[in-house]
């Protein structure tokens, strides 16, 4: 099964397998910023573009599922914004350089031999002085995908993240924050339990 597929079966029922409420750090941080262009790549339903949108912020979102579309639109539609949703993947993502305020990568694991690569597309779109918020599965995750089926993230332990690694495929940026830690998540039926994530919340140089 390819990952269009994939994510179409998951994303396919009437439940928001993530949940309708905005990951916790990424509502953290965007709180305390001027609104301006926003950019969420493999969004999936909305749950985030959808609050970006609801605190004034201009949307773009996309992801490769067509599922995932609708269910966005639809949690758009429920609390009265617009977001622009397109269904594509990173490679073929067309946006214009320079042209965001902010790009929000939320879970969005890419495989191995692609992801340095996708990275530094999607920072492009950013423009200098934009800010990155990023939370991710680290690979210490395998833990917790082990004793708990609900953990959520990959099950290809490539597609896991390494903070050192992540911090190279962003070198034009600033961290103000890039850390490696345990949390509680409690995201949908998907996200459950205690997981290992990394966090970065930087500015492009």
């Amino acid at each position: 099964m390819d990952q269009r597929d994939f994510w179409n079966e998951r994303y396919a029922g009437k439940d928001f397998v993530y949940g309708e409420k905005p990951n916790e750090y990424f509502k953290g941080k965007i709180d305390g910023l001027a609104t301006g262009k926003i950019l969420f790549p493999a969004e999936g339903e909305g749950r985030n573009a959808v609050y970006a949108a609801q605190s004034g912020w201009q949307v773009s979102a996309f992801d490769p599922s067509e599922e995932g579309k609708k269910k966005a639109e639809q949690l758009a539609k429920k609390a009265d914004v617009q977001i622009d949703y397109t269904v594509t993947d990173v490679e073929n993502a067309d946006y214009s350089k320079n042209s965001f305020d902010a790009l929000i990568l939320i879970y969005a694991h890419f495989h191995l031999e692609k992801r340095r690569d996708y990275h530094q597309k999607l920072a492009s779109f950013l423009r200098p002085g934009g800010i990155l918020i990023l939370e991710a599965f680290s690979k210490k995750h395998i833990q917790n995908q082990q004793l708990n089926p609900s953990a959520g993230g990959p099950r290809d332990p490539e597609m896991l993240y390494d903070l050192e690694e992540l911090q190279k495929d962003f070198k034009d940026f600033d961290f103000i924050e890039a850390v490696e830690e345990s949390t509680i998540l409690s995201e949908g039926k998907n996200h459950l339990g205690k997981a290992e994530v990394i966090r970065i919340y930087a500015t492009k140089n």
